[in-house]
């Protein structure tokens, strides 16, 4: 077998976060010689998901390289309890995603893994309700279920009735959008001239829907500013995709998420099917540097210097800012986010209600704090906790995992997390439940809502895929941007028809 020196590689991917793994998968069956490495120890890139062990190595080597990361500020909080109070279990017992971010059933990542046929490496479990903290009558904090259907509307009893009209109104003009964009082979709805205007202020002028639902219905679109600072022609588009994703995959829900770690599953099996394919894989071994091979008579071929002290000659170089050497202009403002991970002694039963008559138990449910519910002003952005239960297999039963995330970095978005979580455990869980573990970070990448669409900055045969969206769902266009790395390696042998499109390479029985 020829070393990695010897052989003449065609394409080298560096890292295997989400992007570099589709791109894996789309070339597992190109014939191409593809090398794939990552400097890291793990799949998964931004979206890799840890034991608690590796979790505390991955905080420290954050702070030791405070630079071409994305993340930093990263640090541990365990908490000692007196006995008889619960415990963690072990480390292998956990495995917590870096990136947490729900699929919805219209997502573009849908019919690609399942045209790829490697959906079947992939278990998917509901994500249910969606969740408010609002006051109540006693001046309490108090969660409340946000109706995101029809029928949700009709059996709520906390809307008062003229409310209910006025958002069934708004619901009926939201499916008849979605009627309309298919007939007519999907017309954008942000060219109705209202989405101009902020999602509140549209809500009110256009549909009179009153204040009390302005956070519910933003919370719906996962927008992680104030709805007076969120535009109506990013929340619109996004509740329409909620409401069209319901009862895809069965009824009352819309949206999942990957078992066993969510966007790492997805980046190992990506990997696994280049593998499988002939591809090499290296960790524990990053791009050191690159330059053409004068040598070599080919101005096309570069050369790489591998971590691992290998150089090695390819035709194409794939990776992100992050896995590949720092460019001389690499001056972007990154987007930064509060994020944490932490793990409860609680199930949270009582957050994963079955949410329509014949489905499942959810597995995930999503539960936003508006900034009035934390003591700021309006304008200041949510807090978005998106808990998983112990059927994730992300911990051990009687446990949940919270993955927190605001738009406010230091100090204060933790803080602002932190009091989140505990509103969160005093409302809907025993008085004993403890946060027993955290680990609190800032992750750097691309804001969402953005009004221009992320491109590869395509230098010559070196791709760079753009910072990843700091978005709570995957971000559809990186099937794009996969789609436009792919297209240029392969040339004129290039046919948007066969992107992702393959056969089985075993015989499978569908109704298994």
């Amino acid at each position: 077998m020829e070393s990695l020196t010897e052989t003449q590689w065609d394409v080298t991917i560096s890292g295997t976060g989400i992007p570099q793994s589709l791109l894996a998968l789309a070339l597992s069956r190109s014939g191409n010689k593809v090398l794939h490495v990552d400097k890291n120890s793990v799949y998964g890139g931004p979206d890799a998901a840890l034991s608690l062990q590796e979790a505390e190595d991955w905080a420290s080597a954050v702070n030791q390289e405070t630079t071409h990361l994305p993340f930093e500020d990263a640090s541990i909080f365990a908490p000692t309890f007196p006995e008889p109070e619960p415990r963690l279990s072990s480390s292998r017992s956990y495995t917590l995603s870096l990136s947490p971010q729900l699929i919805y059933s219209r997502s573009q990542l849908v019919p690609t893994l399942v045209s790829s046929k490697v959906y079947r490496q992939l278990e998917f479990q509901a994500v249910g309700s969606w969740w408010v903290c609002k006051p109540a009558t006693d001046g309490t904090k108090a969660l409340y279920r946000v109706p995101s259907s029809r029928e949700d509307v009709f059996a709520d009893d906390f809307i008062s009735m003229k409310s209910k009209r006025t958002l069934m109104r708004f619901l009926r003009h939201l499916q008849s959008q979605l009627k309309q964009d298919a007939d007519e082979g999907d017309r954008s709805v942000v060219e109705d001239e209202d989405l101009a205007k902020p999602f509140s202020e549209y809500l009110t002028s256009k549909f009179q829907v009153p204040p009390e639902l302005y956070d519910p219905l933003c919370s719906l679109s996962l927008s992680q500013v104030a709805p007076q600072a969120t535009a109506a022609k990013y929340a619109v588009p996004r509740l329409q995709r909620h409401l069209a994703s319901i009862g895809v995959f069965g009824p009352g829900f819309g949206s999942v998420l990957v078992k066993w770690g969510g966007g790492s599953e997805i980046s190992q099996v990506g990997c696994r099917a280049l593998a499988v394919g002939g591809g090499v894989y290296v960790l524990n071994s990053g791009v050191e540097s690159l330059k053409h091979d004068e040598q070599s008579g080919e101005k096309s071929r570069i050369q790489l210097q591998l971590s691992s002290g290998e150089t090695i000659t390819t035709k194409y170089v794939v990776g992100s800012n992050w896995d590949l050497p720092a460019q001389a202009d690499d001056s972007c403002n990154y987007d930064r986010v509060s994020r944490s991970i932490s793990i409860v002694s609680s199930s949270l039963d009582g957050l994963f209600p079955v949410t329509a008559e014949g489905g499942p138990i959810p597995a995930g449910a999503v539960v936003v704090f508006p900034a009035a519910s934390l003591g700021l002003p309006d304008e200041s952005p949510p807090v978005y906790i998106s808990v998983h239960s112990s059927e994730t297999a992300e911990c051990p039963p009687g446990q949940s995992i919270l993955y927190g995330s605001v738009s406010i970095t230091g100090q204060q978005g933790q803080s602002l997390i932190a009091d989140a979580i505990d509103k969160l455990l005093k409302s809907n869980a025993g008085p004993d439940a403890r946060v027993l573990w955290s680990l609190r970070y800032t992750q750097l990448g691309r804001a969402v809502g953005s009004d221009a669409s992320p491109a590869n900055d395509v230098s010559g045969n070196l791709i760079r895929f753009p910072p990843q969206s700091l978005d709570l769902a995957f971000d559809d266009s990186v099937i794009d941007l996969v789609k436009d790395a792919w297209t240029i390696i392969m040339g004129d042998g290039a046919s948007p028809d066969h992107f992702m499109k393959f056969e089985d390479r075993e015989s499978y029985d569908d109704e298994e």
